[in-house]
């Protein structure tokens, strides 16, 4: 990914007076209050089991997969996805962009894997830009995991949002900015995509 002058842009929201905490490994975690029911449920989401061996570290930490758009006025129930692991598609998406329709209610949903560890304060972010022009920003929480008890992948849906409309609206190409990221300051993806507004779904 190309180095950008404006990584401001992307600095997470936080809270005055919040500090993050020293990482634990997942051993540590696991024997941390052992006794306290409530955090061993939350623990055991986590997929952190006393007395559980950690995984062996190797390769990155977390790895996003697909980013998708949902929507109900999407033509035969499906979705634009695109693949975070596949750089030729996601360099064609930036030349040809995906075409939302206006004025129509959708859901951004990403899947990602955590290989080993805990990641705490998992968030996506993205910087929308028209002619260079920032449009939007978007900060949406994924949380915090552990490798999945069964080894899948996690899929987190955002709230619904609505695509503007108008003639000023379909007017020239969205610039997208992705980012995954934790509270640590740990980026797992980067990349970036376009898209266009029009009367219809194409």
């Amino acid at each position: 990914m190309s180095a950008h002058p404006d990584e401001d842009e992307f600095a997470p929201t936080t809270t005055p007076g919040y500090k993050i905490g020293a990482a634990k490994s997942v051993e540590e975690y696991a024997n941390l209050d052992a006794e306290d029911e409530s955090l061993a449920r939350w623990k055991a989401s986590l997929g952190i089991l006393p007395g559980a061996a950690a995984a062996p570290a190797s390769g990155p930490q977390v790895t996003v997969i697909s980013l998708e758009l949902a929507s109900d006025t999407l033509p035969g129930g499906k979705t634009l996805m695109m693949n975070v692991q596949d750089p030729a598609a996601i360099a064609a998406l930036k030349k040809n962009p995906f075409t939302i329709k206006e004025g129509v209610e959708y859901n951004v949903r990403v899947t990602f894997k955590v290989n080993h560890g805990i990641c705490s304060g998992v968030r996506y972010m993205q910087v929308v830009k028209r002619s260079g022009i920032k449009v939007d920003k978007m900060e949406q929480m994924l949380g915090s995991y552990g490798v999945h008890p069964k080894g899948e992948a996690y899929v987190k849906n955002f709230e619904p949002e609505e695509s503007p409309s108008g003639m000023l609206a379909r007017s020239g190409t969205y610039n997208v900015r992705s980012r995954v990221l934790d509270d640590d300051g740990h980026v797992y993806a980067d990349w970036e995509w376009s898209f266009k507004l029009a009367k219809e779904w194409e």
